[in-house]
This record gives structure tokens, sequence and C-alpha cells, in this order.
């Protein structure tokens, strides 16, 4: 079970956000989840900026390409350029399967690149990863 994770998904679709936060609570139901509409929402939560939304650490970021305002790969670029934000954690779930697409998020050093259509229903695939990494980075208990 996932425990003492936070989970920032970035995501312009609510259903989709809606899927991602039915998966991941049905494997963890005290898992913490932040939503953040676009990246620049996402970069003020994460510098703790935002009005109402914070995230604690440690996180790991679930990031959609395809957004207004700012893009993943903007928001990649971002938080790869800063010192701060620079070691965030962040898997990218995205619709689009285009190699190079995909290259290029790895060229920004995601920990892992997900197609939405691919990772099953409600998700399920995504919160087996979830709770794979929770296990590998989470010291013994």
């Amino acid at each position: 079970m996932i425990k003492s994770l936070n989970v920032l998904i970035v995501e312009d679709d609510d259903v989709a956000a809606e899927s991602i936060t039915r998966s991941l609570k049905k494997v963890a139901p005290d898992i913490s989840l932040v939503y953040a509409e676009h990246g620049k929402t996402a970069i003020e939560i994460l510098e703790n900026r935002h009005p109402s939304r914070t995230l604690k650490a440690p996180y790991l970021v679930l990031l959609d390409l395809n957004m207004p305002v700012m893009n993943g790969f903007e928001f990649l670029e971002y938080v790869r350029e800063d010192p701060v934000l620079q070691d965030s954690v962040v898997f990218i779930l995205t619709t689009s399967n285009d190699d190079n697409d995909r290259s290029r998020a790895y060229d920004n050093n995601v920990a892992g690149y997900m197609v939405k259509s691919s990772v099953g229903p409600q998700f399920a695939k995504l919160a087996m990863l979830m709770d794979a990494y929770r296990n590998a980075v989470e010291p013994n208990r």
C-alpha cells in the first residue's frame, strides 16, 4: 500500500484527473493528492506560492504534456533549470505515443513515460507503478 507519498497531478482534463485520483485512492486511501490544471499552477504549488494548495515532501509529479498556459515540456524545462526543484521525480502520463515526445521527456530526466491508453482500465497499472515506486524509495517499515 502506498504510504507517506504525496502526488502532484498536473492534468488539464478533469475526467482524467478524477480517474487518476480514484485509481490511486483505491490502492492507498490516505495518499495525499494535489491537483494542478497546468504547469504554471504546478510550479506555484512546488514553490509554495499557491494561495490554497500545498505539497509536502516526499512527492512525485504525474505530468500531462498537452496542456494550456504552460505545457508539460515547458514545466519540465523550468523544473530542471531550478536548483531547488531540479531533483523532483516526474512521471509523464499523456495521450502522446510519439517517439519524439518520449525522447524529449527522457532528455529532461523523467522517471517514466506512460501513455494513458496503455495504463489499463481506471489507470490500474499507474496505481501499481506508484506502489512499486513507494516501496523502492521508502525505508524499511
